[in-house]
C-alpha cells in the first residue's frame, strides 16, 4: 500500500484541530468599525448581532474608543488573552505585520479576509509565502486570504463580513467546503428549497489550510453526514484523497465540482502517456477512485448533495415514476433510461392496491399516470403513492410536476409530504413551472427538496446510484507526490525491460548485438521468427528512423536486417547514440493495449490504460488510477473503457488472457512503488495480450526516471 499522503504544501505539518476555529471561545476583530456598510462594521454585527456567541469578543480599532459598546484595544497584543480565532479586516498593506502580531500573541487561527496577495502576481505570490512562514514559526493556523470567512450554521455562529450572513441561516446535515465566496453562498441560498448546510468554509488563497482539511473535520462532525465542495485547484493532492478518503471510511460522502478545468500542459518526456494525462481527466480518475462524486454545475452539486443528505443508496436502485401528467410521467422514464438507470417493477401486490384506488384509464404499471383526478381527489393520490413508495423494488419515487395549479397542487403537496413521511423510500419532486406556488412551498416544507428540471433531477439519481456501488479497500492510500529531484534519465529499451522483467513483467526473450554475427546469435538463441530494433536512449519512435524489422525468419534475413538498421538510422538521426541493435522474440497475435504511468504534478503517478499503438491516441479511450493498484483496482481498470469488450470477446471473438494482464498491472505498480521516488514515465506501448491461459508480453517499453532504479523487487 502507498503512503498515507504527502505533507501539506505549505510545509505544515499534521492533521489540525479545527474544533477552535468552528467554535470559538474567544474572538478579535481587528479593524472592527462602526461605520455603516464597510467590512469591519459588517463583521461585528455578525458575531454580536446575528450570531449566538457566547464567548468573548475583542474589538481592535485604532481609530474608535468603544463599538457596539464594547471597548477597543489598539493591537492584538495588549489583549488580556491569546484570542482562539483572529479576523483580520485591514488593508492588504497590513496584512503582514499584523500577522506577526497575532503569532506573537499565540493567537491560534487567522482569518485572513484581504484580497490582493497571490490572485494579483508574483509579489501577492511572495507575500503569501510570507504568510506561510509565519504560520509554521509559530503554529497559527491561517485561513484565507481572500476569503469571505466561515460560517458554523449549527451553532448559528458567523465569522464573515457577508452582507447577507443575518439571511442565510438555514442548518443542515450538508458540510460545505469551498474555495470561492460567491460560490459557496450560491449553494447556501439553495436553503430556498430546502437545503440545509451546517457549516461552511471559504479557504479562499488556501496559503494554509486548505479544502482538504475542512473535509477531514466534517468527516469528524456527528452533525454534518454529507460534504459538498467546489475547487478550482487542488493544492496539494494527496492530503486531498487521503481526506476525501477518510471522509468515506467515515461513511461520509463527498459531492466535488471541480471548476477551471484546464490541462498542466505538455510534458517533456519521450512517449505518449504524459500528453494523455491531462488536468481534466486526471482529476476526474482520482475523484472516482476516491469515491468523490463529481458533478459538472452548481445545480448538480446541491441535487446531488440534497439526495445524498435524504437517504445513503446501496447501487441496486430503482426508479418508480409517478404523477398527474401522461407527458410528464413519460419524460421522467425516458430520462431514467437516459441516464443508464433502471425502471421498478411492480409487485403483483402494489399493482392490485394502485388499479383499486386510482380510476380505469389511469396507466398503473411503472410510470404511473395517475391522472389530473389525483388533484381534486387528493386520497387516491396518496393511497397510490404510498402503494409504489412501498414497494420492495422501488428504491426512489421521481414525481414530475409539469406545472403549477395554485391550491390544487398545494394539496398534492401536503400528500406527497404526508407519504414522504410514512415511508423511508425518498421521493424526489420535480417542479418544472417557473411559477413557484404554494404546492412548491408544501414539498419544501416537507423536506423533498424539489429539484427545478427532469435532467437535473435524473443526474442527480444516477450520482446518487453510482456512489452507492462504489467499493474502497480500508487503508489504501496513494503513493503521493515526492521526486527525488535527480538527474533525468532516459533508460534504453534494453534496460527497461530488464528492470521490469526483475519485477515480475513478462518480457520477450531478447539480446543486443553489436555485429551481424552477434544478431544471428541471438537469434537462434530465443527462436525464429525474430523483430530488430535500434537500442537508443534517444530514440523513442524507432519506426520513425528505419530503426525497426520484423517477421525475420532465418540468419539471411536477420544480417540484412542489422545492416539496414545501422545504415538507415544513422541516416535519419546522426547525432543520435546508438548502443546496438535489439534482437527479440516474436511475439504471436493478440490485441495490443497500453499500460503507462506519468508524474502528476498535483496527485503523483498515474496509470493510463487503454488500446496501444496508435489506437490510444486516435480514440482516447483510456482508463487512470492513482497508483499504488490492488488486484481488484487493475480489474476495474482494464474493464472501465470501451475496448474492454474487445479483451472480453465480443461477438464470438476469442476472448483476452484478462488475468494475465491484471497481474501485469499490479506488477508495474509494484515496480514503481518500489522506486517511486524516481519514476517519472514508463510506457509499455504495446503491451500483446494473447489469448485466454497464453499470458500477455510488454513487447516496448519507455522508462524515464529522477535517478537509479532498484533492479530487484
Amino acid at each position: 500500500m502507498g503512503a498515507a499522503g504527502s505533507e501539506a504544501a505549505t510545509g505544515l505539518v499534521g492533521r489540525v484541530d479545527l474544533s477552535r476555529l468552528v467554535n470559538p471561545s474567544s474572538v478579535a476583530i481587528i479593524g472592527a468599525s462602526d461605520r455603516p456598510g464597510s467590512l469591519g462594521s459588517r463583521t461585528v454585527a455578525n458575531l454580536l448581532d446575528h450570531s449566538d456567541f457566547t464567548g468573548t469578543a475583542y474589538l481592535i480599532s485604532r481609530s474608535k474608543k468603544t463599538i457596539h459598546d464594547l471597548p477597543c484595544y489598539q493591537s492584538v497584543l495588549d489583549l488580556p488573552e491569546s484570542p482562539d480565532v483572529a479576523l483580520l479586516v485591514v488593508p492588504a498593506a497590513q496584512t503582514l505585520s499584523v500577522l506577526r502580531e497575532c503569532a506573537l500573541k499565540g493567537t491560534r487561527f487567522a482569518i485572513v479576509f484581504t484580497s490582493g496577495f497571490g490572485e494579483m502576481g508574483e509579489e501577492g505570490k511572495r507575500a503569501e509565502a510570507e504568510m506561510a512562514q509565519i504560520g509554521r514559526e509559530s503554529g497559527m493556523r491561517i485561513y484565507g486570504p481572500n476569503s469571505p470567512g466561515l460560517c458554523n450554521l449549527n451553532r448559528r455562529l458567523g465569522l464573515m463580513f457577508s452582507p447577507s450572513f443575518h439571511l442565510d441561516q438555514f442548518a443542515g446535515p450538508i458540510g460545505l467546503a469551498t474555495q470561492g465566496g460567491g460560490i459557496g453562498r450560491c449553494f447556501l441560498q439553495a436553503m430556498e428549497r430546502g437545503v440545509g448546510v451546517g457549516l461552511w468554509a471559504s479557504t479562499g488563497n488556501e496559503v494554509d489550510l486548505t479544502v482538504a482539511d475542512f473535509i477531514r473535520h466534517y468527516a469528524d462532525d456527528d452533525a454534518i453526514t454529507v460534504i459538498a465542495s467546489t475547487m478550482e485547484g487542488v493544492k496539494d493532492g494527496p492530503a486531498f484523497v487521503d481526506a476525501a478518503l477518510y471522509a468515506a471510511e467515515r461513511g461520509k460522502p463527498v459531492i466535488a465540482l471541480k471548476v477551471g478545468r484546464s490541462d498542466y500542459g505538455a510534458r517533456a518526456v519521450a512517449s505518449h502517456t504524459g500528453s494523455l494525462s491531462g488536468a481534466a481527466e486526471v482529476n476526474s480518475a482520482v475523484f472516482r477512485q476516491a469515491g468523490v462524486v463529481e458533478v459538472d454545475d452548481m445545480d448538480e452539486l446541491i441535487d446531488t448533495a440534497a439526495l445524498f443528505a435524504r437517504k445513503r443508496p446501496t447501487g441496486r436502485e430503482r426508479i418508480a415514476v409517478y404523477g398527474f401528467s401522461g407527458g410528464g410521467c413519460a419524460l421522467g422514464a425516458d430520462a431514467v433510461g437516459n441516464a443508464g438507470l433502471e425502471l421498478a417493477e411492480f409487485s403483483d401486490k402494489t399493482l392490485a392496491r394502485v388499479r383499486e384506488v386510482l380510476p380505469d384509464y389511469a396507466a398503473v404499471a411503472n410510470p404511473v399516470d395517475a391522472t389530473s383526478d389525483i388533484l381534486t381527489r387528493t386520497e387516491i393520490g396518496y393511497e397510490s403513492l404510498r402503494a409504489v413508495a412501498d414497494d420492495p423494488d422501488v428504491g426512489l419515487v421521481l414525481y414530475p410536476f409539469p406545472c403549477d395549479y395554485e391550491e390544487l397542487t398545494e394539496a398534492i403537496g401536503a400528500s406527497i409530504a404526508q407519504v414522504q413521511r410514512e415511508t423511508e423510500t425518498p421521493i424526489l419532486p420535480v417542479w418544472m413551472s417557473d411559477r413557484l406556488g404554494p404546492g412548491y412551498d408544501e414539498l419544501v416544507k416537507g423536506g423533498l427538496v424539489p429539484v427545478r428540471s427532469v435532467r437535473n433531477g435524473t443526474a442527480a439519481l444516477r450520482r446518487w446510484v453510482e456512489r452507492g456501488r462504489w467499493t474502497h479497500q480500508e487503508g489504501w492510500r496513494p503513493l503521493g507526490v515526492a521526486s527525488s529531484g535527480g538527474e533525468r534519465i532516459v533508460h534504453t529499451e534494453p534496460m527497461a525491460k530488464e528492470l521490469l522483467g526483475r519485477h515480475g513483467v513478462p518480457v520477450p526473450a531478447s539480446g543486443v548485438a553489436t555485429t551481424a554475427d552477434e544478431a544471428v546469435a541471438v537469434a537462434e538463441r530465443v527462436g525464429y521468427p525474430v523483430v530488430l530494433k535500434v537500442v537508443s536512449a534517444q530514440i523513442t519512435h524507432k519506426s520513425d528512423v528505419g530503426g525497426v524489422a520484423v517477421g525475420l525468419a532465418d540468419a539471411g534475413q536477420v544480417r540484412a536486417a542489422y545492416h539496414r538498421i545501422r545504415e538507415a538510422v544513422p541516416a535519419a538521426w546522426p547525432d543520435a547514440e546508438v548502443g546496438g541493435v535489439l534482437v527479440e522474440a516474436m511475439a504471436s497475435a493478440g490485441l495490443d493495449v497500453l499500460v503507462g504511468v506519468s508524474r502528476d504534478p498535483v496527485f503523483g503517478q498515474v496509470v493510463t490504460f487503454g488500446l496501444g499503438g496508435v489506437l490510444v491516441e486516435l480514440f482516447g479511450d483510456v482508463s487512470r488510477r492513482l497508483l499504488p493498484l490492488t488486484p481488484d483496482q487493475a480489474r476495474a481498470l482494464v474493464d472501465e473503457p470501451r475496448c474492454a469488450a474487445l479483451l472480453h470477446g465480443v461477438r464470438g471473438g476469442e476472448p483476452g488472457d484478462v488475468d494475465a494482464l491484471v497481474d501485469l498491472l499490479v506488477n508495474v505498480s509494484r515496480f514503481v512503488e518500489a522506486n517511486a521516488a524516481v519514476v517519472d514515465e514508463l510506457e509499455l506501448n504495446p503491451v500483446r495480450v494473447l489469448p485466454a491461459g497464453q499470458g500477455v508480453v510488454a513487447l516496448d517499453a519507455v522508462l524515464v526516471t529522477a535517478g537509479s532504479v532498484e533492479a530487484t523487487q
